[in-house]
């Protein structure tokens, strides 16, 4: 049976809830909050790389199993309207370790970042990391960087002690190449060559870090990036894949002509087995009451991703390219299995994880997040949130006000109730003209308060096709004339 033929009404029920009984039913959470600890909690940071809404067990995937990554959920919080930053890679992490809209920084006009050497995450700038290092914590990346390289630009340049991985936006899983045979496997700042899985040494060097920091009795955090599931899609014991990409003719890097569902699907139980060890260490070290640990991706899902209940995907505002993967666990003080109606997104987490750890951000950058622990451990009601986005293929724009999203794609525009209706097929704008206009000029008011586009920021698009079939048309059907929201 093809996968789209699984999704029924139980699969949008179980996306809007019905996991949290499965999952406290199978483990018995524990809901009462404990006391605050005496000591700063320690941080395990999981990114995921292209991972779709619905790529994970516990949002309802039904043919591949997660279990390690369905237990942070059992332990903690399943947010159902997490968001990412953007619809692609460096723009989102440049606001995850900035806490703030990556359209401030000239590293933030990347979509995504591709080749230029003169623009990365300007080392003055404060970060998660630095900020938590005048808190007396240690960090270590472990994984994907993707903000900029050496000599200008790296994870040691902005606040992490430790770092182990590569620079890129993607590399081979097996000989950790880029595009040209070009190695990009690092330990701190030295280039290394080492054979194996990536998603298995990313795992191995997270267990070792862990070990080594709860040694030390000193707060620490751990960015665990994975590459898993970007791609090429090669999973493990796919070394003959890996082969032939090298070869002149195949789809090199990228894998056009590559890729199965099988693959993905494998390429993700290996990430979550790895996963699964990094837990096991905190467990084996008496970690676990007072780690914070998050999982989440940094957009959403690619060619073979599920995206569930959603329409679109990586490089696109409809809700696939934006809505991620969000869980949260904190055994301390965050109530167990449950879900979360909050909306939250990528930049969050600086200003959460700076607030759980006491530490405070630079008041000449102040974060454009919000701190998520009031709604995480008080189980206060979901605040309403507006939030913003662009992107510069297609001449993409979006505001998430409440229930209503506003998005423009090429001179289309349109108004979603993307609570009701999350396909993001019923366009409001004529119904709901003074909803649809009041976006539309808040938006023009927030992007002045942004970076421009510019020509020479590197940015990823997709195809008039691609577009027509997301609503459902024809390609050779007529668009309506509707005015560039700028005009409004």
């Amino acid at each position: 049976m093809p996968l789209t033929d699984r999704h029924s009404i139980t699969r949008r029920d179980l996306i809007r809830g019905a996991a949290t009984g499965m999952i406290s039913l199978a483990l018995r959470a524990d809901i009462s909050v404990a006391q605050p600890p005496t000591r700063p909690p320690n941080i395990v940071f999981i990114l995921a790389d292209d991972l779709g809404y619905a790529d994970v067990s516990c949002y309802g995937r039904p043919d591949l199993k997660t279990p390690n990554i369905d237990r942070i959920a059992a332990r903690g919080v399943r947010f159902l309207q997490g968001y990412a930053n953007s619809a692609v890679c460096s723009a989102t992490r440049t606001a995850l370790i900035t806490g703030r809209y990556q359209y401030r920084l000239r590293i933030g006009l990347e979509e995504p970042l591709a080749g230029n050497a003169n623009v990365g995450l300007p080392p003055e700038h404060p970060t998660l990391p630095s900020l938590l290092k005048k808190a007396g914590y240690s960090s270590a990346l472990v994984g994907k960087w993707h903000l900029g390289v050496l000599p200008k630009f790296g994870p040691l340049k902005s606040g992490y002690d430790h770092f182990y991985g590569f620079r890129g936006g993607a590399v081979d899983y097996f000989s950790h190449t880029s595009g040209q045979d070009k190695e990009d496997l690092w330990d701190d700042d030295v280039l290394i060559h080492q054979v194996g899985y990536l998603t298995g040494l990313l795992g191995n060097r997270a267990v070792d870090v862990v070990n080594e920091y709860a040694k030390s009795g000193q707060p620490f955090m751990v960015s665990l990036h994975f590459n898993a599931p970007h791609w090429p899609w090669e999973a493990p014991g796919d070394e003959a894949e890996s082969e032939r990409l090298r070869k002149p003719g195949s789809g090199g890097l990228s894998d056009f002509d590559g890729g199965s569902q099988k693959t993905y699907q494998r390429m993700i139980e290996e990430m979550d087995r790895q996963i699964g060890r990094v837990l096991q260490a905190l467990d084996a070290n008496g970690l676990t009451e007072n780690t914070i640990i998050i999982f989440t991706s940094d957009n959403g899902g690619e060619r073979f991703a599920d995206t569930w209940p959603f329409t679109g995907k990586k490089t696109e505002l409809l809700e696939g390219g934006l809505r991620i993967p969000t869980l949260i666990s904190w055994p301390a003080r965050i109530p167990q299995g449950r879900t979360s109606e909050q909306v939250a997104i990528s930049m969050d987490w600086m200003p959460t994880l700076l607030a759980a750890a006491g530490a405070e951000p630079d008041p000449s950058y102040p974060p454009d997040g919000m701190n998520l622990l009031p709604t995480l451990t008080q189980n206060v009601e979901p605040l309403s949130r507006k939030l913003f986005w662009r992107y510069k293929a297609n001449a993409q724009r979006a505001v998430r006000d409440g229930d209503y999203k506003f998005l423009k794609i090429l001179d289309n525009t349109f108004l979603f109730n993307v609570v009701e209706d999350p396909l993001e097929r019923a366009n409001l704008k004529d119904r709901q003209k003074d909803v649809y206009h009041r976006l539309v000029r808040e938006w023009n008011d927030w992007n002045a308060s942004m970076l421009p586009e510019i020509k020479e920021s590197f940015t990823h698009s997709f195809n008039g096709k691609e577009l027509a079939d997301h609503f459902g048309a024809k390609e050779s059907d007529q668009m309506p004339d509707i005015p560039d929201p700028s005009d409004d």
